[in-house]
């Protein structure tokens, strides 16, 4: 039976900066054909794991292997990566075209087309002959993600592509990284402060806390954890879990770090969940009916760490 193929893998990447270690034993598996969303706090190591996969940046610890290639076929293998990370690598007296042609001739990239193909691409074919310097943010983003296109890289490594976008922007560049991953079979990884849109993005999530990760959890799996229930606000999260396993006869509850209680069944039986809790003499500060966001589960999984 024929194993698994990665586009990338990392084997316990470490990093420091000052002494400071800001990547710890980080790895990571990416398959082909999916869209992963690294999360992470500002100065959780985001930024600094994408500099490691391109090249950027040095690990002083583990290995990073690239279409089953590592050691000295890592440089060959990172010519089939598009990226960009920290900011757009445009040359601000030049027009999006006249970047495009400098990047593709630098890269020894052939024809002419190649150029109207990627400013169509990113919605800049009409910025005609205006310097790049005079483009809003959100253009330069657009530019940053074109140029990070050329030569059609089989894994595309973007940090914070949407920041700086209006809303429709936003939703241009959701539906863009789509389609690459879709009609190119692109993989693609992706970080973002937004993760409402992240969620409409991503099919898979990885979670990065003080340089270690925390999580890689699926679509699916982050489905099944973001389900519906009933949030319970107590200040005797202990009599409420005994009347919940005594009473209502469930174990689907979950103690949350901030002594709320998440229960998963009884979904239809609030009155009688309400009633339960009361007769026992719980005097409840909330309790609603609700459905986990990306933010609430990133914030479950960093929590007690005091960063909830």
């Amino acid at each position: 039976m024929k194993g698994k193929e990665y586009i990338l893998r990392t084997n316990s990447l470490s990093k420091s900066y000052h002494g400071c270690r800001v990547l710890q034993k980080v790895s990571i598996d990416l398959e082909p054909g999916r869209i992963y969303g690294l999360i992470g706090q500002n100065g959780a190591g985001k930024t600094t794991l994408m500099r490691a996969i391109t090249g950027l940046t040095f690990p002083e610890e583990g290995s990073i292997e690239l279409f089953g290639q590592r050691g000295k076929d890592l440089p060959e293998e990172r010519k089939r990566i598009g990226s960009m990370i920290e900011y757009p690598s445009i040359i601000p007296y030049m027009s999006a075209g006249e970047n495009l042609t400098y990047y593709k001739t630098l890269r020894g990239i052939p024809g002419k087309a190649l150029v109207g193909e990627l400013l169509a691409l990113v919605g800049l074919k009409d910025t005609g002959r205006k310097a790049a310097r005079n483009f809003s943010l959100g253009m330069k983003q657009r530019l940053g993600i074109a140029i990070a296109l050329i030569g059609n890289p089989d894994l595309l490594i973007l940090d914070e592509p949407i920041n700086g976008l209006d809303p429709l922007g936003v939703i241009e560049i959701r539906e863009l990284i789509k389609r690459l991953c879709e009609e190119r079979h692109m993989t693609i990884l992706i970080s973002s402060h937004n993760l409402p849109e992240l969620y409409q993005t991503a099919t898979d999530y990885i979670i990065i806390h003080h340089g270690s990760i925390k999580r890689a959890i699926t679509q699916k799996e982050l489905e099944e954890n973001c389900k519906h229930h009933i949030l319970i606000g107590s200040m005797e999260p202990e009599k409420v879990v005994n009347v919940i396993e005594m009473q209502l006869h469930t174990d689907k509850y979950k103690v949350m770090p901030d002594k709320t209680v998440k229960l998963y069944d009884c979904l239809d039986e609030k009155e009688t969940v309400a009633k339960a809790l009361m007769d026992s003499g719980i005097i409840m500060t909330s309790f609603t009916v609700q459905g986990d966001t990306l933010e609430n589960y990133f914030l479950s999984v960093i929590g007690g760490e005091g960063n909830a």
